[in-house]
């Protein structure tokens, strides 16, 4: 099954998360299919604190793909604020 779900990165004590659509069966860290955006709990200033290709994630949606909680929840804030925007 498809997965979109967080990849980390950063440094020791700053993560820094990207946002994937990989097969379930690899690695947190391994093999990814298409990189949809990143995810910066430790923003700061104008640094932004996530960034997603909505378009893309829909696409993958409708072809069944599954969201994990965390980016389901990241999905709608973004949505939500692109709707305001």
């Amino acid at each position: 099954m498809v997965k979109i779900r967080l990849t980390r990165g950063g440094a020791k004590k700053r993560p820094f998360y990207h946002i994937i659509v990989t097969d379930q069966r690899s690695a947190r860290d391994g093999r990814n299919i298409e990189r949809v955006g990143y995810y910066n709990p430790v923003a700061s200033g104008q640094d932004k604190r996530v960034e997603l290709d909505v378009a893309r994630i829909d696409h993958w949606v409708k072809n069944g793909a599954q969201l994990t909680d965390k980016v389901r929840d990241l999905y709608k804030d973004a949505v939500k604020a692109q709707a305001s925007a």
